[in-house]
């Protein structure tokens, strides 16, 4: 962030929430943004419901945020942050880089994404410079998935549909078809035909294949934790 002072421009530090469940993990990117590049550290939070709580009475410029918490995902978090803030910018930091978590972070139109076991602390840097600085970041695997996926024809995105994809990420828990209806607040028999629909679609047998091809295409990474969506003031 810049601002200027007679002929001098003087850049003032990222204000930023730090959004991450592991301590150690946590602890680095404090080191990282307050020692190394200079930034404030305006909150953290290791639980996504707290992190909207956070986000929106600190309203930073950025948002460090890990996609997988207790009590509502990160996907909610950015969901929850996008209807109130839509201006903080945010950028990804996760362990997973499958296909369903690269489609989720597309949809939910995040500024960057880190991948967490293949990039190292001088990309972090690179990618928290980048973002504040109103450019995109994302890194090398998440590009790569991105583009094999929008490559395919046969691809879950152009083959389910929303409903579909909730209710696939669901079985590959797995959830019955009781745990699954109450879940979605549908009926068991809609249930049923959406398992049809989504065997037929893709090609396989039985649902013992649709919770392998789930588990396989990570599905499952954040269907059990989301924890509903966020309540907001």
């Amino acid at each position: 962030m810049l601002a200027r002072r007679g002929c001098r421009r003087i850049v003032l530090p990222v204000r930023i929430v730090i959004v991450e469940d592991h301590l150690m993990f946590r602890e680095v990117l404090r080191k990282v943004c307050k020692h190394d590049l200079g930034h404030e550290i305006v909150g953290e939070a290791a639980d996504g419901r707290r992190a909207v709580e956070l986000v929106l009475a600190t309203t930073p410029d950025l948002v460090l945020l890990d996609l997988h918490l207790p009590n509502l995902d990160g996907f909610g978090v950015v969901e929850a942050i996008r209807r109130v803030a839509p201006r903080i910018r945010i950028l990804v930091l996760s362990s997973h880089c499958d296909n369903y978590t690269v489609f989720r972070a597309e949809k939910a139109h995040v500024q960057g994404f880190v991948d967490k076991n293949t990039n190292t602390v001088a990309i972090l840097k690179n990618a928290i410079t980048a973002v504040h600085e109103g450019r995109a970041y994302f890194s090398e695997a998440f590009q790569r998935v991105k583009a094999t996926r929008h490559r395919d024809p046969h691809s879950f995105d152009k083959l389910l549909t929303e409903r579909e994809q909730a209710v696939l990420a669901l079985i590959g828990e797995p959830r019955t078809d009781r745990e699954i209806a109450e879940t979605l607040d549908i009926s068991n028999e809609t249930v049923a035909k959406h398992r049809f629909n989504i065997l037929h679609k893709l090609g396989l047998q039985n649902t013992t294949e649709l919770a392998r091809y789930a588990q396989d295409h990570g599905f499952t990474l954040t269907a059990s934790r989301a924890g509903g969506n966020a309540t907001l003031p």
